[in-house]
Order: structure tokens, then C-alpha cells, then sequence
């Protein structure tokens, strides 16, 4: 039997006419044509005319690349033809206003891994479909300062050795990958789930002195190994890619760590709630995994601006939960409290 096509996924989840799920179908074609063509300008490598120079920074202060540009205007660009309202993204400090009569708000990091670039490691593009609250031509911010259990979908895109659209409408997460010879996105995989237990993590070690004493100790219960508390051996991944650290996640297993930490404007993390975080808990969620800002569900928090930061840990659930226990009650945590020993009760 031939695997489904996006085109037909899509038209499956139109169902009875519906204005937002009709819009939500149109909005992810367009973005699919748009990912397309950033592909074919990343294909290019160096070779290209919008590659790995950088610019200035955004309005968040990171260093832009020329590519970031390029990927912003892109999706911009299509979602003129889309029926969304507002479109905020990561290289603008304030959202576009389209359409004041549309029903969506799209929220976008255009191109996520920037610093992979010039290096030839997957890079990708996140997104969130939100939508329009209030008058978006008074407040075009306020339909971006929902709570992420409020997305109608979202997605990312991955330019890799495949361009893969990990999609999700609230029914599953979903794989497609684009097929050269069909000239379309077709399904690789239906309704990932997440294994509930890994012995894989990913983090930045180079950060270790400056995290909180919670995220030292759970890294060094899993550095420990067979020998240590969790009395089973953990492989260290980091690719600096959030889409692609989490496209490995939802493959195979794992948990991300992106704390927070001491360091000056990394207290709260440095993913952006609204368009980096949001999309990828709502994702992993509907694959059985678990996303919070170490403690709190990543989904029910209220963003308070558009470029709002928070620490981020998703992926396996049951590890998930572990690292929340970390964080809230350690001596809970039965290899770690005395009366347990290390065959505590609370034994993952």
C-alpha cells in the first residue's frame, strides 16, 4: 500500500467546512513551498548567494546570518498568500500585520541552528499556528500572548539529507518527507510515540560550572553510569540544532536540557517560548513525550512578551518527570535519599 501524501493528510483533517481548519491547510501549503525553496538555496552551500555572512543582530540580540534574512523574507513573503493575520517571527522585533480579517497568527523561527550553517549540519524552520484573538490591527502582539495549549497546529521543517515536515494538527505527530521523484511530501512515519524511559540525553556540557545544583546532580547520576545511581549506561548527544535534536527524539528516544543558568541573560533560558518552545512541546507532546521549563508544563505557561525566553527540557516522559523531581523535591528521589539507598522505591 503506497504511503499517504501530505496533500491527502491534509485533506483528511479538512473533514466538514471548517474557516480555521481551512485556513490552517492553506497556511501549511504555502509553507511548504516556502521550505522548499530554502532548501534549494541550502543545497547550494557556499556556492549560494544567501549563504553564511551575517548581518547585524536581530531584535533579540543574536548575530543574524544572511540566510536567516533570506528564510525570513521567504515565509513572509508566503504567508502574504496565506489567510494569516499577523506573522511574528524571531528577526522582527514586533509582528507584520497581513490581513486584519484572517483567522490565523503565525508565529516562526525561520531558520533555527544558525550557528550550523556553514558547518553542513541540519538546520531547520519552526513553526506555530495560533489563533487571532481580539482586533489584530489594535494589538497585533496580544494573539501571540496565548498559552501554548491554544495552537491550532505546528510544525518544523528540517533541511537535512532528507527536507522532512514534522507536522502536527492535534491528532499525533506526524513525518513527511519530500519526495523528489513524486515532487510532493510524502508520509514516513504516522503518529510517532516517544518511548516513555531513555538512556540518552542531550545537553551542553561546556555549561556544567554555570548551571543549578539540580541540573549538575541529574547529569551526574547519567555520567555515572552502570557503576552510579541510575545503574545503566547514558550516551551525551548535542547538536546545537533544536529541530534536529528533537527530530532524534521523536526518531528514537531521549531527553533535551536547556536550562537556565548564572550566566547574564541566560537565567531564563535562551529558547524563545512563543515560536521555538510552544511548537516543539505541542509537538512532543503528541507523541507521548513531556515538555516543561524544568518544573512547570510547557504549554499552559502565559507568554508575557513575543521574544520571551524559557529554560527548556522535553522528550521521554517518564525522564521528563525525573528531572522535574530534581528540581522539586530531591529527596524523593530514591537512589538519592538515604533510606532508600540506592535500590530506592522511586527507582526509574
Amino acid at each position: 500500500m503506497p504511503a499517504a501524501t501530505l496533500d491527502a493528510f491534509l485533506n483528511s483533517y479538512l473533514g466538514p467546512p471548517d474557516e480555521l481548519r481551512s485556513a490552517v491547510v492553506a497556511t501549511i501549503r504555502q509553507l511548504t513551498q516556502a521550505a522548499t525553496q530554502i532548501r534549494n538555496t541550502i543545497n547550494q552551500g557556499v556556492l549560494g548567494t544567501a549563504f553564511a555572512g551575517t548581518r547585524g543582530a536581530n531584535a533579540d540580540g543574536d548575530i543574524q546570518k544572511d540566510l536567516d534574512i533570506f528564510a525570513d523574507d521567504i515565509f513572509l513573503d508566503a504567508m502574504r498568500h496565506a489567510p494569516v493575520a499577523l506573522y511574528a517571527s524571531e528577526e522582527l522585533e514586533q509582528p507584520v500585520l497581513l490581513d486584519s480579517k484572517a483567522p490565523l497568527a503565525i508565529a516562526i523561527d525561520p531558520l533555527d541552528g544558525s550557528s550550523n550553517i556553514d558547518t553542513n549540519v541540519s538546520i531547520g524552520t519552526i513553526f506555530s499556528l495560533l489563533p487571532v484573538t481580539g482586533a489584530p490591527d489594535e494589538n497585533p502582539a496580544a494573539s501571540f500572548l496565548q498559552a501554548g495549549v491554544n495552537q491550532l497546529g505546528a510544525g518544523f521543517f528540517i533541511y537535512g539529507p532528507q527536507l522532512a515536515l514534522v507536522l502536527s494538527l492535534g491528532s499525533g505527530t506526524h513525518v513527511f518527507v519530500l519526495s523528489t521523484r513524486l515532487g510532493t511530501f510524502v508520509q514516513a512515519y504516522e503518529s510517532r510515540i516517544i518511548p516513555q524511559r531513555t538512556q540518552e540525553f542531550a545537553i551542553n556540557a561546556a555549561n556544567y560550572r554555570h548551571w543549578d545544583e539540580a541540573v549538575r546532580l541529574y547529569i551526574d547520576d547519567c555520567l555515572e553510569g552502570i557503576e552510579g545511581p541510575r545503574e545503566k549506561e547514558f550516551n551525551m548527544r548535542w547538536i546545537a540544532s533544536l529541530v534536529a535534536d528533537c527530530y532524534r527524539i521523536l526518531m528514537r528516544g531521549g531527553v533535551f536540557l536547556y536550562p537556565g543558568d548564572k550566566r547574564k541573560g541566560y537565567r531564563q533560558g535562551r529558547l524563545r517560548l512563543v515560536y521555538e518552545a510552544n511548537p516543539i512541546a505541542y509537538l512532543i507532546e503528541q507523541a507521548a513525550g513531556a515538555a516543561t521549563d524544568t518544573i512547570t508544563r510547557i504549554l499552559e505557561i502565559e507568554p508575557e512578551s513575543l521574544h520571551q525566553r524559557v529554560p527548556v527540557v522535553f522528550g521521554s516522559a517518564r525522564e521528563v518527570a525525573r528531572i522535574t523531581r530534581y528540581h522539586t523535591e530531591p529527596s524523593a528521589i530514591g537512589e538519592r535519599a538515604p533510606l532508600f539507598s540506592r535500590r530506592g522505591l522511586f527507582r526509574a
